[in-house]
């Protein structure tokens, strides 16, 4: 089955051609770019330069988030689309899945990080369990010393992937100590041919039913329903 992957989620761009095992191409980009005027371009090379045709397509997988509610929308919004239009199957996984999915051979905990500002960040906990990536703790939005505090109540060791690790760093590190265990900086990116994977083999969601995965409220919106209240 050929599966067009997308993610928009965050600063990275990436989509992906895998069929079964097979990653037949890959699109990244880790750059401050407007994602709504890059990713059908970018899918249009992919697609050109793997020889296919939209028509060549038989599942669409999308990244549903969280991550920025703008990048989130436009790549929900292209899949459905697309989805709708070559009257094919869509999937959406969680942004962090895709992320935690880049430490496949790490020998304890993984935990995603994308930066949620004030001292808040959004993750989830995950391991491999015979090549297979499981959830530990579902996704979440919380504040990081809470998160770690409850990390520090496990005997293993972490992994922590991401490009917002780094504004966290020293937090992690102070209060896990060397149970704590930083991505290399090629991890941190998450990759389109991981979301891919783990989306081809899940079973299609309806088409109309697919929404994004904000996990929180935009600040806007939390204040209007307070304003309600």
């Amino acid at each position: 089955m050929n599966a067009l992957a997308i993610d928009t989620t965050n600063n990275v761009l990436g989509v992906a051609i895998v069929n079964g095992e097979t990653v037949i191409g890959e699109y990244i980009t880790n750059l401050k770019k407007n994602h709504s005027v890059r990713a059908m371009p970018a899918i249009e090379r992919l697609l050109h330069d793997c020889d296919f045709t939209p028509k060549d397509l038989e599942k669409i997988i999308v990244a549903t988030g969280p991550g920025s509610y703008t990048g989130v929308r436009i790549g929900v919004s292209i899949a459905k689309t697309m989805a709708w239009a070559l009257k094919i199957p869509i999937v959406g996984v969680s942004s962090l899945e895709t992320l935690a999915a880049n430490g496949r051979y790490f020998d304890g905990l993984i935990s995603p990080v994308f930066d949620a500002r004030r001292g808040q960040v959004y993750t989830g906990l995950y391991q491999y369990d015979n090549s297979e990536l499981v959830t530990v703790h579902k996704d979440q939005n919380l504040l990081l010393t809470d998160w770690i505090e409850h990390l520090y109540k496990s005997d293993k060791n972490v992994l922590f992937l991401g490009n917002d690790v780094h504004i966290h760093k020293d937090t992690i590190i102070e209060l896990l100590g060397d149970r704590a265990v930083i991505g290399n900086v090629s991890l941190h990116n998450p990759r389109p041919a991981e979301l891919g994977l783990i989306g081809i083999k899940r079973e299609a969601t309806d088409v109309h039913n697919l929404v994004p995965n904000y996990i929180r409220l935009a600040e806007a919106e939390a204040k209007w329903l307070e304003q309600q209240k």
